[in-house]
């Protein structure tokens, strides 16, 4: 620990003992060999969502999950004028049931009705008064089939929808603000958002979402900002405030959108997005998701550029412990400007994988050289790997005229050949 009081930027050694030792008794097995592993060792990419389509200026903030059944959801805030977080926006959803390759048509999924808008948003620019603002939905493929889906209005209500038939439709939402009324005694907060990407459930059956809060007494009303997680142990039915992990201070300033994993001793690693100056991201740790979570440090190895990631489990064991993280790996700007905190050029997506529970990321592979943004990952059935993320024409602007594009491609792809999946079959274990 520095002087300040601060973990400092996380190294192999520092990260192992934070871990703990790895055990793998009780791990799930996991199924993911496929003839599209061998067929389609090349990366693939598509449009899902197309800037300035269906009545929308710009698709941001990207979400993708894989069901039970195989099924991909992909899903999104539609902007209709691309002006900003509080532009009038809508929660929309694609299904895909054969890996990407074609979609159903766009829909909508939530309205409700009488809402207003929030006050916090009155100062800002961006804000368009013609419509609403839906944001930040979140989903999570439950192992007994079932699509659990959150979304926020005008970041300041959240609310729940579930699927029981593939994402085919949906329930009528359900509010869940109460959930974000336990954080009061602790934080008075003006604005809430969900994840944003998915959200987990852990072996126990336990559902997690990570959240972030703020007072909104700074820029854009989403600062400063603090991250916590919010969990239900009934498939949905109630949901609870957990703790919160990431506090805003000196050293960690404004901790916000964030993902969890799972790892194979049962723990769940939280990894935040920061506007620290250290340009890392930040993790921390939970022997139940919920609470509990350690002293947040920086990963070196992971640049902070100050955008949203992405992180899921690719394998487990018996096979090899697998996990991927995504986001734009890039500490340059166009002016030259280093001042350590200050935002960097979103551009470079990379996909990062790690077979040490995150300790170590070896293998980090570009998807999108140019401008690109928020993604999420998924992995298929038959184990593809699959990047929905944030990208923008030559010429355009990331933020008001974006599309939303999926990657595919195999562990093969990722690694030149290194690991593969058909090896594992094969041999009867991985590289």
């Amino acid at each position: 620990m520095n002087r300040t009081g601060f973990t400092p930027l996380l190294t192999r050694r520092s990260f192992v003992a934070a871990a703990g030792g790895f055990s793998l008794t009780g791990l799930m097995d996991w199924h993911a060999v496929g003839a599209s592993q061998v067929a389609a060792p090349k990366l693939e990419t598509q449009a899902v969502f197309a800037a300035n389509s269906n009545g929308y200026a710009s698709y941001r903030i990207p979400g993708l999950i894989v069901t039970r059944r195989g099924t991909l959801l992909a899903y999104c805030e539609a902007r209709r004028t691309g002006r900003g977080d509080w532009d009038a926006i809508d929660i929309v959803l694609k299904r895909s049931t054969d890996g990407g390759r074609t979609w159903a048509e766009q829909r909508k999924l939530a309205q409700i009705p009488g809402a207003r808008r929030n006050p916090a948003a009155a100062r800002e620019a961006s804000v368009n008064q013609d419509g609403l603002t839906y944001n930040n939905p979140v989903a999570i493929a439950d192992r007994n089939g079932a699509v659990h889906f959150l979304f926020c209005l005008e970041y300041a209500r959240c609310f729940y929808l579930r699927s029981d038939d593939d994402g085919v439709t949906f329930s009528a939402p359900v509010e869940i603000t109460s959930t974000f009324e336990q954080f009061r005694h602790e934080y008075d907060w003006k604005v809430i958002a969900t994840g944003p990407t998915h959200g987990i459930q852990l072996r126990r059956g336990r559902l997690v979402v990570p959240v972030w809060l703020s007072t909104s007494t700074g820029k854009s009303a989403h600062h400063p900002s603090d991250n916590a997680v919010i969990y239900s142990d009934d498939h949905g039915k109630t949901w609870q405030a957990g703790g919160f992990v990431g506090r805003n201070s000196a050293e960690l300033i404004d901790p916000s959108e964030a993902l969890v994993v799972e790892l194979a001793d049962g723990r769940v690693l939280f990894n935040a997005r920061s506007e620290s100056k250290a340009q890392r991201r930040v993790i921390s740790f939970s022997r139940d998701g919920a609470t509990g979570w350690t002293k947040p440090v920086f990963h070196e190895q992971l640049v902070e550029p100050i955008c949203a990631a992405s992180l899921v489990r690719l394998s487990a064991k018996p096979q090899r412990n697998r996990l991927l993280f995504a986001n734009p790996h890039n500490l340059t700007r166009a002016d030259g400007d280093t001042t350590p905190g200050k935002s960097r050029e979103r551009k470079n997506l990379s996909v990062k994988l790690s077979y040490d529970e995150g300790a170590t990321w070896p293998v980090n592979k570009t998807i999108e050289p140019s401008w690109s943004g928020y993604s999420d990952l998924a992995v298929g059935t038959d184990g593809v790997i699959y990047c929905l993320y944030e990208t923008v024409t030559p010429g355009g602007n990331l933020f008001r005229n974006t599309t939303l594009t999926l990657a595919r491609f195999s562990l093969a792809w990722l690694t030149d050949g290194k690991d593969s999946f058909t090896d594992t079959k094969r041999n009867g274990n991985s590289k």
